[in-house]
C-alpha cells in the first residue's frame, strides 16, 4: 500500500467517519454498566470474550458485588466460581480483587477519572483504561485500539504500526479528540458487524469507497 501524508488520510478519515456515524448512529460500548466500577470491571472480564458472553455474567455478577469492597473482600474462590463461564477466569478474578483493593486503600473505593491511576491498577492497560474514561467518565484520554479498531485501522490505510500505543498515536493525530471514544465505537460496531477478520462484506460495505484494501465482493481485503 503506497505511503500517503497525514493530511490524506485525515481527509479521508473524515469521510469514513461520515459514513459510519450515518449507518451506526446509535453506536456506543456494548458492555452493559451503570457506574465506574461495573464498567471497569466488565472491561477488564472482556480481554479473550465477546461482550454478550461478558454481559450474561456481570447481569448476575453486579447484583452480588455493588462496591469495591464487596470484591475486596470476597473469598478468591467463590469470585473465580462466579465468573467461570468466561476464559481466563481465575486470571481475571484475582486482577479484580486485586484491583479492588488497590481502590479501597488508595481511592477510598472509587475508580478514578485518570489515566495514570487507572493503569497502575491490577489487570488494567491503557486499552481498559480509555474504555472506562470515554464512557463512564466522558474524558477523551484516548483512542480505545482493540482488535477491531486495530484491524480497520489498518485496512482503511490509516496506520501501518502493529503495536496498540503506536496505532492509537497514529490515529489521535488524524481526528479531533472530541471524536476519539465515538471513532472507537463506530469502527468497533463496523468491525463486528461488515469487517470481521475473515471473509469481510466489502460488496456491500458502506464506507468501501474510501478504503484502499477493499476489494470485489467476495474476496477479503489486501494487507
Amino acid at each position: 500500500m503506497k505511503a500517503e501524508s497525514k493530511t490524506t488520510r485525515a481527509l479521508r478519515l473524515e469521510k469514513i467517519l461520515h459514513s459510519l456515524k450515518t449507518t451506526y448512529p446509535d453506536a456506543r460500548c456494548e458492555l452493559d454498566y451503570e457506574n465506574p466500577l461495573q464498567l471497569l470491571i466488565a472491561t477488564i472480564l472482556s480481554a479473550r470474550c465477546t461482550d454478550k458472553q461478558v454481559n450474561i455474567v456481570t447481569e448476575r455478577l453486579f447484583k452480588k458485588y455493588r462496591r469495591a469492597e464487596d470484591y475486596a473482600n470476597a473469598p478468591l474462590p467463590q469470585l473465580e466460581s462466579d465468573l467461570k463461564t468466561l476464559g481466563l477466569f481465575r486470571n481475571k478474578a484475582k486482577n479484580i480483587q486485586a484491583c479492588c483493593r488497590t481502590l479501597m486503600t488508595e481511592h477510598g473505593g472509587e475508580v478514578p477519572p485518570c489515566m495514570e491511576a487507572l493503569v497502575k491498577l491490577a489487570g488494567v492497560g491503557r486499552k481498559t483504561a480509555n474504555v472506562v474514561l470515554g464512557n463512564a467518565f466522558g474524558i477523551a484520554a484516548g483512542v480505545v485500539v482493540d482488535t477491531h479498531v486495530a484491524r480497520l485501522s489498518q485496512r482503511l490505510g490509516l496506520t501501518r504500526q502493529e503495536d496498540p500505543e503506536k496505532i492509537e498515536a497514529d490515529l489521535q493525530e488524524l481526528v479531533d479528540p472530541t471524536q476519539w471514544t465515538l471513532l472507537s465505537h463506530w469502527l468497533i460496531w463496523h468491525g463486528r458487524r461488515r469487517c470481521p477478520a475473515r471473509n469481510p462484506q466489502c460488496g456491500s460495505c458502506e464506507i468501501r469507497a474510501h478504503c484502499p484494501s477493499a476489494r470485489v465482493a467476495g474476496n477479503a481485503p489486501a494487507r
